[in-house]
């Protein structure tokens, strides 16, 4: 048994300052140690090798100096010039294909200095401009060599404009971009708003990426049971008692601690966690809940942690009218991570 009793999510409030959310852009342990020779493109989704040489090539090319002209005078000019043509690359394909794989390899084969390059989910990029605000994050991040966005999403028109006007100003001071998400750039919001103004800003952002089609299967569930059936609550608690730094909490009452808990502080209140043991779970209330679950899934993914349950399996959190909604896509990612996850702690019950 573990020397002391399992901690509680619930039972934490983070406090994050702005320097750590900066701090963070880097790849997550998940994907500290991929590189483009670890991939293993399909033989028979030819789009994902290509995806490799195309990648390396745009690696290779950020190796000169920032594309605003850093390092070079300009006597004639108040304002760098902007870049010609697309200034970034858009990694479209479904889940599983190792879109974050490649990413994050083309984060570590850029040749700039880590403080030069930033890495982070579109949601950790909208909650670092609402700690930084919107100028201060311009600043911070103008001089970098490139950002790479992953699970790029605009699920509101709010985020759309930030995120626009952000991009525009950052490719105008030269930033690379690059970002992964399961619609091509002119389809996002495709089917969620129909506002003439939010497909406007959807095309804006589409003219800055060069988008790149990756196609294959979720190699996560590839020749697997699409869920592992959930454990007992007596086996959930005990392997919880049994690992070292393993959280135990109800599910319900998970729940509505995220409520209480902004989303960019849940990778901090999974801080030290070696496994997430959850009892009683079952299908969540509404879409606001089920949004934040996805977030919390999503740090739980990156760090590797293992998700112990009771209740129902994992596919079946979402009604079949929020898998059918606007948010869709976020949901079925969510539980393929999950479902992974759950996999990985399976070891823990039998210990």
């Amino acid at each position: 048994m573990a020397d002391a009793g399992p901690q509680a999510l619930c039972a934490r409030e983070p406090r994050v300052p702005a320097e750590r959310l900066v701090a963070e852009m880097v790849p997550p342990p998940r994907f500290d140690s991929v590189r483009f020779d670890t991939y293993d493109p399909d033989p028979a989704q030819p789009s994902q090798a290509e995806a490799v040489t195309v990648l390396s090539g745009f690696a290779a090319g950020l190796g000169g100096a920032h594309a605003s002209g850093a390092g070079k005078k300009r006597w004639f000019s108040k304002k760098p010039a902007a870049p010609a043509g697309p200034r970034g690359v858009y990694l479209d394909g479904g889940y599983g294909v190792g879109k974050t794989h490649l990413l994050a390899s083309l984060w570590h084969a850029t040749p700039a200095e880590p403080a030069l390059k930033a890495f982070g989910t579109f949601v950790e990029l909208t909650n670092l401009v609402g700690a930084l605000g919107f100028q201060q994050t311009v600043q911070t991040l103008g001089g970098h060599r490139l950002l790479c966005i992953d699970e790029f999403e605009l699920d509101d028109p709010g985020d759309t404009v930030l995120v626009s006007s952000l991009l525009s100003r950052l490719v105008e001071q030269g930033v690379a971009l690059a970002a992964t998400s399961n619609t091509l750039p002119g389809k996002l919001g495709e089917g969620r708003f129909a506002a003439a103004d939010f497909l406007r800003e959807i095309q804006g952002l589409s003219a800055h990426f060069r988008p790149l089609r990756i196609d294959g299967q979720d190699y996560r569930h590839r020749g697997l049971p699409e869920a592992p059936a959930p454990f007992s609550d007596e086996q959930v608690t005990k392997a919880a008692y049994a690992t070292e730094g393993a959280s135990l909490d109800d599910f319900p009452g998970l729940l509505e601690h995220l409520a209480r808990v902004h989303p960019s502080r849940y990778g901090a209140l999974t801080d030290g966690i070696t496994a997430v043991c959850l009892t009683d779970v079952g299908p969540v209330p509404d879409q606001s809940t089920a949004l934040r679950l996805v977030v919390l899934a999503d740090r739980l993914y990156d760090r590797e942690v293992p998700v112990l349950a009771s209740g129902v399996p994992f596919d079946r959190l979402f009604s079949e009218e929020m898998l059918n909604g606007g948010y869709r896509k976020k949901y079925f990612r969510a539980i393929s991570r999950l479902t992974a996850l759950a996999r990985d702690a399976e070891p823990l019950v039998s210990q």
